[in-house]
């Protein structure tokens, strides 16, 4: 009997879940298609995604495999660890950590975010932390996800202080992130504070070289650029899928009405930012409700954020504020909605997702904050 009614709830709550999506989904794409017109939308559709694939993900791929050789390059000849040896003496005042989470922030910097989980195994690395200064890497180093190759795209479009404001703007966020993300778990699980076995060998950290300096050299670029091709591929479907939604309801109707040609939309966004934009030009120095599609989209994936930056220099939005807060909240954020449960995951405490996320979502806040105003600072010195 209870069988049966377990697979009774089950199916009631598959049935009710299917009606739910299908109530949504046709609302929202029939909202749109009232807007725009059917046939016009699903022209746009394929349009829009269609030129994003050739003009922008193609662009932001061959960012990743360059950057993904350089990084490979910097692991290889030992300057990684050289980095981290001059961070070290920062990690304690500023995040609550070990010396050794310095290497957590460049390799997820030089990478993605998954990249502190590979390190979140190694026995030598985590012997170094309390349990809840480990779980706390999570926020660290999510913080610095896919950094360089969005300070590379944004300096690529010009923008090259805006986009080193923006990663000092990073900084700041993912401080209050990591130290929020602590005291959320102290709070709730006091034992994680007990002392561990810190007897480890930093020296055992290490990333093993074979051969002679020019095959090093080819492997890192050929291994690297092979790396880059891969995140060039993972993010195809968040720019295509995500930032053509997001367009579509951020950018209006164009002059002399709907043709079904890319980046027309039907201006949802602009129209409910508009209510409440002087809070966002207050916190970000934002000018145009539009540019708020930049870190909402942030949220689930900064490649597909990415995405929408050529189209709004196209329509003239951008200034160097608006990439230095692009910067400072498209890499705190990096798409950690879609990472934390498997980041926490992998370390034994899902059950601490909800915290990652409210305290990562006020760092990446805290992130643009920071980098307005120090672009604000730096535009009066100079």
């Amino acid at each position: 009997m209870k069988k049966f009614l377990d697979r009774l709830h089950f199916l009631t709550r598959r049935r009710i879940e299917a009606v739910t999506f299908l109530i949504i989904f046709f609302l929202v794409f029939g909202l749109i298609g009232y807007k725009m017109g059917f046939a016009n939308m699903l022209n746009t559709i394929m349009q829009t995604s269609y030129s994003l694939l050739i003009e922008t993900v193609l662009y932001i791929m061959a960012i990743t495999v360059v950057s993904g050789a350089l990084g490979s390059l910097l692991v290889e000849f030992g300057v990684v660890r050289l980095i981290e040896y001059f961070l070290k003496p920062l990690m304690k005042p500023l995040y609550n950590l070990p010396g050794v989470a310095a290497l957590g922030g460049i390799m997820t910097f030089l990478s993605d975010n998954p990249a502190i989980i590979s390190l979140s195994k190694d026995k030598n690395f985590t012997r170094f932390f309390k349990k809840y200064q480990l779980i706390s890497l999570t926020n660290f180093g999510t913080a610095f996800g896919m950094g360089l190759v969005v300070v590379i795209f944004m300096m690529g479009k010009g923008y090259v202080g805006g986009a080193l404001i923006g990663l000092l703007g990073a900084v700041v966020g993912s401080i209050v992130s990591t130290r929020l993300m602590q005291r959320f778990i102290l709070k709730s699980h006091p034992e994680l504070n007990a002392e561990e076995d810190n007897k480890g060998d930093e020296s055992k950290i290490s990333f093993k070289s074979e051969g002679g300096v020019f095959l090093r050299f080819l492997n890192a670029i050929l291994d690297g650029g092979k790396s880059g091709v891969d995140v060039g591929l993972a993010i195809i479907p968040g720019v295509l899928i995500i930032s053509t939604f997001v367009m579509m309801i951020t950018f209006g109707e164009p002059e002399g009405g709907y043709t079904g040609g890319p980046y027309e939309g039907i201006g949802l966004l602009p129209y409910l930012a508009n209510k409440v934009n002087f809070i966002f030009e207050w916190l970000f120095g934002f000018k145009n409700p539009e540019l708020l599609a930049f870190p909402i989209t942030s949220l689930g994936a900064v490649g597909a954020a990415l995405g929408l930056v050529p189209r709004f220099m196209t329509e003239g939005l951008l200034n160097g504020n608006a990439i230095a807060v692009f910067t400072a909240m498209g890499m705190c954020w990096s798409g950690f909605l879609s990472t934390h449960t498997a980041m926490l995951d992998s370390l034994g405490y899902r059950n601490l997702t909800s915290k990652a996320i409210i305290a990562h979502t006020i760092g990446g806040f805290v992130a643009g904050i920071a980098a307005h105003l120090f672009y604000l600072l730096f535009s009066l010195i100079a």
